[in-house]
């Protein structure tokens, strides 16, 4: 069964570059917006992190339960 679809707007210059990175990758427009608003989403997610980590190294003391707190999940991996 298809995807349900919709129409947004965009202007000439932002089309024209969606149609650009379609073609060199060889995917459909609706790919390209697809995988765009993935990269968005993770870059967005991963912004929220750093900001969260920033603001618990600027407490020591909640940096350090952090790294208690982390290193006694860790899974050690067998590389030194």
């Amino acid at each position: 069964m298809a995807a349900s679809t919709t129409t947004i707007r965009v202007d000439i210059e932002t089309h024209a570059r969606i149609v650009e990175l379609s073609s060199g990758e060889g995917a459909s427009l609706m790919e390209t917006v697809r995988d765009a608003v993935e990269a968005l989403r993770r870059q967005r997610f991963a912004g929220q992190v750093a900001t969260q980590l920033e603001t618990l190294r600027a407490d020591p003391a909640a940096w350090a339960d952090y790294l208690a707190d982390a290193e006694s999940i860790a899974v050690p991996d067998g590389v030194r």
